[in-house]
């Protein structure tokens, strides 16, 4: 059995690199959070974070006033 791999090269247009680097950004800090809010029960509580829990911290986020972005970025169910 053979393995093969491909490269795609791709050119997007402004407004999809815009799209894209919006949504990498969110993905970025949306990441950042929960690893932190996870890191810190491990050791602070010895407690583990499940998907659910990890999903309503999103929740709380997007109502905060200086994280409402998130609520525009329609990339978090495959993130968690």
């Amino acid at each position: 059995m053979t393995e093969r791999a491909y490269k795609f090269r791709f050119y997007p247009t402004l407004e999809q690199e815009n799209l894209l680097r919006r949504t990498m950004g969110c993905v970025r800090l949306v990441y950042n959070k929960a690893l932190a809010a996870r890191t810190e029960a491990w050791y602070e509580r010895q407690e583990r974070i499940s998907y659910s829990k990890t999903s309503s911290l999103l929740t709380g986020w997007k109502k905060l006033d200086e994280l409402n972005f998130l609520g525009l970025c329609q990339i978090f169910g495959d993130l968690l």
